[in-house]
Order: structure tokens, then sequence, then C-alpha cells
């Protein structure tokens, strides 16, 4: 019934978009530059920050879709210790395993080392992605990725990190110079203006084959007034 009612053939503002089906906006796509830049340059580590809801996820898929890393590690759960943290990425780069794994730093240190003397320099290098990492300052692992970044020896990185996370992420870097001045991109994504509101609804609605208009100018700009 609520489709036949408004002549569509998909319900048009379901929450769960692809990657490659995307609404392009100035703030998104000026972010993933940024970011394809500073991977494609073999940079160490760069940082996304914006709001809750702002499509931060969905832009690091873009990203992952663009930049073709051998493969991509993203940890979404990052309230883990510096040696939890170690331990992981050790696991996810499928570095060389050994006999009786601990999960020391020393072991899993010796398993990255080992991953990278033994990766061919020409190689597609992984993309790291740590979400949520405005939670890493609570849990003391922020000094563990500044030490992540030396993996490489000082030449193009290892395995590019990308720090994703609330606005909280770039003041909670600020406070660890070391780490912050190791920053080759930061960049904020932001919400939609309110012109790009009233044509994000209507390419949606489009998508959907609406093949007139169904929100008049008025309400559209109460929608931005109300959702911000």
């Amino acid at each position: 019934m609520y489709l036949d009612y408004w002549r569509l053939v998909d319900k048009p503002f379901e929450p769960i978009a692809a990657a490659q089906d995307v609404f392009a906006c100035e703030s998104q796509d000026g972010a993933l530059s940024k970011l394809r830049y500073a991977i494609d340059n073999g940079r160490a580590l760069a940082a996304l920050a914006g709001p809750s809801g702002v499509g931060k996820t969905l832009l690091v898929d873009r990203l992952a879709a663009l930049v073709e890393p051998s493969r991509l590690v993203h940890l979404v759960f990052p309230l883990m210790s510096g040696r939890e943290l170690l331990a992981y990425l050790a696991e996810r780069l499928e570095s060389p395993s050994v006999e009786r794994p601990s999960g020391s730093v020393e072991e899993s240190v010796r398993r990255i080392e080992r991953l990278v003397d033994e990766t061919p320099a020409d190689a597609a290098r992984p993309l790291v992605v740590i979400d949520e990492a405005h939670l890493l300052e609570a849990t003391g692992a922020l000094e563990t990725l500044r030490l992540v970044t030396n993996f490489g020896g000082g030449h193009s990185a290892a395995f590019p990190l990308l720090l994703v996370g609330q606005m909280g992420l770039l003041s909670s870097v600020a406070r660890h110079p070391s780490l912050d001045e190791r920053l080759s991109v930061k960049t904020l994504v932001r919400g939609f203006t309110a012109e790009e509101t009233a044509q994000y609804v209507r390419w949606r609605l489009r998508r959907v084959g609406a093949d007139r208009e169904l929100f008049d100018p008025d309400a559209l700009a109460r929608l931005f007034t109300h959702t911000g």
C-alpha cells in the first residue's frame, strides 16, 4: 500500500546504503580525496572525525573500494589495552604465527616485524581502520599506535592507519603531541547543508522511481531544521 500510494518501487529512506550507491556531497568527497592522498602516498597515519550519523563508516567503505588494499582490517571495538591491540593487529594482519601464542607485547612485535620484513616493497599494503577511535585515549592505546607507525623504518608505511571517530578524536590526539605530529591528514566530515538536504531527499526518491515532487520546499526546509 505504501509503495503503491506514492508510486515507488522500493522504500526510499532505508538506513543502509552501498558504497557504490552514494549521494555525493562536498564534505564527503573532500574528505575522501584527502584520505586517498594519504594512503596512495604511503602515509602512516590519518584521521577522520565527525558527528554521529554523517556517514563516516560509509566513507571508509568507499575509500576501501577505491584504494583496493590487499586486505582491510577494520576494528570496530577499540576498547583494548595496548597489549591486546598489538595482538589483534598481529593476528588480523596475518603475521607469521607462533607455535604457542602468548599474546605478549614482544611476541606481537616480532610477528609484525617478520610480516614487514617478508612483504615485498611493491606489494599492496593492508589498510588498518580503527573505528570509534575517540575511545582509545581511555585505554592508553594511543601511545601504542604511535609506536606502531614506526614499522616500516620511516619509509612508505608498512600498513596505513586510519583513525575514525567523533569530534573528540582530534582533541584526544592533540593531547599527545608526539602522535599528533605523525598525522599526515586530519579531515572533518559534516552533515548536509540545507541545499544538500533537499537534493538528497529528491535523489533518494528518484532512485526508487518517483516521477514527481513529493515534498514541497517548505517541508524540505523544515526537515533540515529538525535534523541538522
